[in-house]
């Protein structure tokens, strides 16, 4: 780890954000009049970031939060304002002065710091919790799995995070958007079978000490997205 494939994605990623996406995803994340489909994507997010926030302790004085795949910085802004130190990382440098941009005001009880780079950088440290939404949705479950394993070497309590669950509807606009040239394609969604991933992680010698907690999924129009906790046991 990381796998060539997980690196090709990465790369992937970072372009899109960087060069094609970007504007696009600061009026996603803003409160900006949107259309339909994307008023439902932002439903879906909201809902879903709040779920993954609500899994964790409510009061998070003193933890230290990686946000993994931070985008604009709105997940970690509410887990600061609860108490925490919040590292934010995220591969697109523009997405990443976006969120200290609109965090540059913050004044609650706890700490962010936004970063560009890989989640899987040993250089963040170490983390009471780690979330990770709609960031591993691109990888495959192998890979996704390599992640979470990675990231459980640096995580004491919990991992949150996201996956698109395998569907009629994803596994359509999978099938259609690799008709697309390559270059017109945004970097696809990896839609993945709940069970599958969850013998995936069961049988991985170091997510060993972990289990499978929650799990809730959330579906707005085009936005699908499962979440998982895994526990440190």
């Amino acid at each position: 780890m990381p796998t060539i494939t997980y690196r090709d994605r990465r790369h992937e990623l970072e372009t899109y954000f960087d060069r094609t996406a970007v504007d696009a995803w600061a009026r996603l994340t803003s409160d900006a009049p949107v259309g339909g489909i994307r008023a439902a994507v932002r439903a879906g997010r909201d809902t879903m970031r709040e779920t993954l926030l609500s899994w964790l302790p409510q009061d998070l004085t003193g933890a230290r939060i990686l946000d993994a795949g931070c985008g604009t910085g709105a997940l970690a802004v509410e887990a600061a304002a609860r108490g925490a130190h919040v590292v934010g990382v995220d591969l697109s440098e523009k997405l990443v002065g976006l969120a200290r941009e609109r965090t540059a005001s913050f004044a609650g009880p706890g700490r962010l710091d936004f970063r560009v780079g890989d989640l899987l950088d040993p250089v963040l440290g170490r983390f009471d919790h780690v979330v990770a939404m709609d960031s591993l949705i691109h990888y495959r479950a192998d890979d996704m799995v390599r992640v979470l394993a990675a990231l459980s070497r640096q995580t004491t309590g919990s991992i949150v995070f996201t996956f698109a669950p395998r569907t009629p509807l994803l596994s359509l606009l999978h099938a259609v958007g690799r008709l697309f040239p390559r270059s017109d394609r945004a970097p696809a969604i990896e839609p993945v079978g709940d069970s599958g991933l969850s013998r995936r992680i069961a049988v991985d010698p170091t997510l060993a000490a972990w289990s499978r907690a929650r799990s809730l999924r959330v579906s707005r129009s085009f936005y699908i997205s499962q979440a998982m906790e895994l526990v440190r046991t």
